[in-house]
């Protein structure tokens, strides 16, 4: 009998041992990091990718919003699911193009204080380098084809270094909720796929996006020449796929694997070329539709010729237009940002090329994604070949016809891409 209550006390204590043993095992898996289990991505390096299936098929019919979640170094380090260097560039840039967020049953308790405190630490400690985006396809711009000079290549990869820095910096100081959206079709509506050289091309209007569709045909095997290829067949045909027409997994794989460019042209000189092309010449759509309403609202006593073609806007009439918040008809591509376009703070662009260095830039990055040595980039002007094509100084004519304040509101207008893209102010009196 006097054993039965010695023997229930070490029961008792058996276990609370056991007890205190299972709090403490949860206590240190509570504790533990996931930047502590995840693998660490090299820049640079491929990694593969797990894409988390959504509850509902992706679909771009669909009514749903369809967000893309596209994989990050960010996203990696942090253990969430995977969610690529701007197309996403974008730091767009660009820092991660798309940073996974803790949904709002999380509470801010001690675990995610104690997450962030560590990736406070993790982005103090990390090199410049490291700071690319993981879906970066950087490595694939690191081995020149067989055409570049050694020294004139590492000037221009230095160059295209300094432009990324300065396109994530701009990004990181202005745009850094960017980088917490989620990538949709319409962020990729404007970048076109070439499957067999694995080329993204994010399609920039009046920045010499003809002649690049034109090698992109090209390069697909489509057509042996570019001078072989109409200006009809670049524009209305459907020989070259845009990246909003895969399927979710489609884009995923392709912004996270493929070498992502663009090409950007000084901001004042763009809205020139665009509106001599489109408004100083006949033209079946741009006339009838944005001439006519520009008429209508911004010329006093418009006659009803006028009125009734569209024809005739006037330079300084088309940036009343360009500038107003209530515009009478939408935006155009043609003289839409560049950041609106191409979204370089949310896609990290491998390759960022300048209208004003064409040429090289071009051939370089033909000479790095091993393009056949007899494509070139076309010289030929696309539309308008007898008309002088737009310059600085051509330019300076038609602004002018603006007032300062004008002036002032139009660069205000473009200062995104004044400061991403490093062009000089045009005017000394802006500020």
């Amino acid at each position: 009998m006097p054993l039965r209550p010695r023997t229930m006390r070490l029961a008792c204590m058996f276990s609370s041992i056991l007890l205190f043993g299972a709090a403490g095992l949860l206590l240190f898996i509570s504790l533990q990091d996931p930047t502590e289990l995840a693998p660490q991505q090299v820049p640079g390096m491929k990694f593969n990718i797990r894409l988390q299936q959504p509850h509902n098929a992706f679909s771009l019919g669909s009514s749903q919003d369809g967000d893309l979640k596209v994989p990050t170094e960010r996203g990696t380090r942090d253990g969430f699911s995977p969610s690529p260097r701007g197309l996403n560039p974008q730091r767009d840039s660009l820092g991660p193009l798309v940073h996974d967020q803790p949904g709002p049953h999380l509470k801010m308790g001690a675990r995610p204080r104690l997450q962030q405190r560590r990736r406070r630490l993790l982005i103090k400690k990390m090199p410049a380098a490291a700071a690319i985006p993981a879906n970066s396809s950087a490595g694939t711009l690191e081995r020149p084809g067989p055409r570049a000079l050694n020294g004139h290549w590492v000037s221009l990869q230095e160059s295209q270094q300094e432009r990324k820095r300065l396109m994530r910096e701009a990004c990181a100081k202005y745009r850094a909720s960017s980088s917490r959206r989620a990538v949709t079709p319409r962020h990729v509506s404007r970048i076109f796929v070439e499957d067999r050289h694995r080329v993204l091309y994010c399609e920039v209007p009046k920045a010499g996006c003809s002649n690049w569709k034109r090698v992109l045909m090209v390069l697909a095997g489509l057509a042996s020449s570019t001078a072989d290829i109409q200006h009809n067949t670049v524009h209305y045909g459907s020989a070259l796929k845009r990246l909003d027409t895969f399927d979710r997994q489609g884009i995923l794989h392709r912004l996270s694997t493929y070498t992502k460019m663009l090409f950007v042209r000084e901001p004042f000189e763009r809205l020139v070329s665009a509106f001599r092309d489109k408004f100083e010449h006949p033209n079946s759509y741009y006339h009838p539709v944005f001439g006519k309403a520009i008429l209508a609202r911004y010329r006093a006593n418009a006659s009803r010729e006028a009125l009734r073609t569209g024809s005739g806007v006037r330079f300084p009439e088309f940036v009343q237009y360009l500038l107003d918040v209530h515009r009478p008809v939408g935006m155009d591509i043609h003289w839409d940002h560049v950041s609106r376009l191409c979204s370089p703070c949310l896609i990290d662009y491998d390759f960022v090329g300048k209208f004003e260095s064409m040429e090289d830039d071009a051939n370089f990055f033909l000479s790095l994604i091993h393009a056949p040595q007899n494509l070139t980039f076309p010289r030929f002007k696309d539309r308008h070949s007898q008309e002088a094509r737009t310059t600085a100084r051509i330019t300076h004519q038609y602004f002018s016809q603006l007032s300062t304040l004008q002036r002032q509101r139009t660069y205000d207008f473009y200062y995104m891409d004044y400061l991403m893209f490093n062009y000089s102010k045009p005017f000394a009196d802006l500020y």
